[in-house]
């Protein structure tokens, strides 16, 4: 029997629509969008949402809303980095909950670390007793999991993403033409630093890739900007991607084949900290899939007990990341 879960997540960058058949052993992914909203825009570590960044998001969530209305038995909303940082997270979670009727569940970044896992486990395959990572560099934040099992034994989140390394390094966007290698090393350095924590995780055998750069890089080397399901990518795509956007002009890249043209200011620092991590997980090779962290979610929906209600992150809470019911 089919079951229609449809989930709009809010990312830093991006805001996103999926509406798939969790009822297979498989899923089967019945829709997939994705429209460049940047509702992090300017929001620093703690400051607050721009009142153009949340209107163009709205707008997209009400167009992702008219879209998947009578196609789906439950409906999920999730927000990430951005919402964490802001202070007046709480009263755009309200706007959002009441264009659509269920509340945003804003999730901290263990949550999202362990989600992202479980949504990449589908393109991964059956695993048969060896340890696997999941990285996902999105425009806010890196999260990474690992494990040998569908449940993790490892996660962390760290404070850095696509977004806020160009907002670090602003050369990288490419509004002044040719990045110069010094602005690039630079990058590498603030990506280290906030990318620490990896290092005390154990090697993996087999790391998946998640988020708009990977998929974004995949879809470079392959010509075409077509959903994927997984491609192989390594640490020396990764280079030739980043060689090849480095010496053009923002208005140029946006023209390379397979490249969206709203990520393409970012997409650099994207590349630059999915490849610090992967240099610090000490993995040279990698598999980018879409099965990311909206599948990982309607995933732990769909496995969840019934009795279990649906949490909101509360910017009032007394403790950052707590959840009320």
């Amino acid at each position: 029997m089919s079951k229609r879960f449809a989930i709009i997540s809010i990312g830093t960058n991006s805001t996103r629509l999926l509406l798939a058949d969790i009822a297979p052993a498989v899923p089967r992914i019945e829709t997939a969008r994705s429209v460049g909203t940047r509702i992090g825009e300017g929001l620093g570590e703690q400051g607050r949402l721009g009142d153009e960044a949340m209107q163009r998001t709205l707008e997209a969530i009400a167009q992702f809303h008219r879209a998947a209305k009578g196609h789906y038995v439950r409906l999920f909303a999730v927000s990430t980095s951005a919402l964490r940082r802001a202070e007046n997270a709480d009263d755009f979670s309200q706007r959002v909950e009441a264009l659509l009727g269920t509340p945003l569940r804003i999730l901290s970044g263990e949550e999202e670390a362990v989600a992202s896992y479980r949504g990449a486990l589908t393109a991964l395959g059956e695993l048969r007793g060896e340890r696997v990572g999941v990285l996902d560099v999105g425009g806010g934040s890196t999260e990474y999991a690992a494990g040998t099992s569908t449940e993790p034994e490892k996660v962390i989140s760290c404070e850095i993403g696509a977004v806020r390394v160009t907002e670090a390094v602003p050369e990288l966007a490419g509004r002044d033409g040719a990045v110069k290698e010094d602005s690039v090393e630079r990058a590498r350095a603030i990506a280290r630093k906030a990318l620490e924590p990896l290092a005390e995780c154990a090697a993996v055998e087999r790391l998946a890739l998640v988020g708009g750069s990977a998929t974004t890089v995949a879809g470079m080397l392959r010509g075409r900007r077509t959903p994927i399901y997984s491609y192989d990518l390594s640490r020396a795509d990764l280079q030739r991607a980043l060689e090849r956007l480095l010496p053009m002009p923002l208005e140029e890249r946006k023209k390379v084949d397979g490249m969206k043209p709203q990520r393409a200011d970012i997409l650099p620092g994207g590349i630059i900290a999915i490849d610090t991590a992967m240099e610090i997980l000490g993995s040279d090779k990698a598999i980018a899939t879409t099965s990311d962290l909206l599948l990982g979610i309607l995933l732990q929906e769909r496995d969840a007990k019934p009795v279990q209600a649906q949490a909101v992150y509360s910017k009032a809470s007394e403790t950052r990341g707590r959840f009320r019911t």
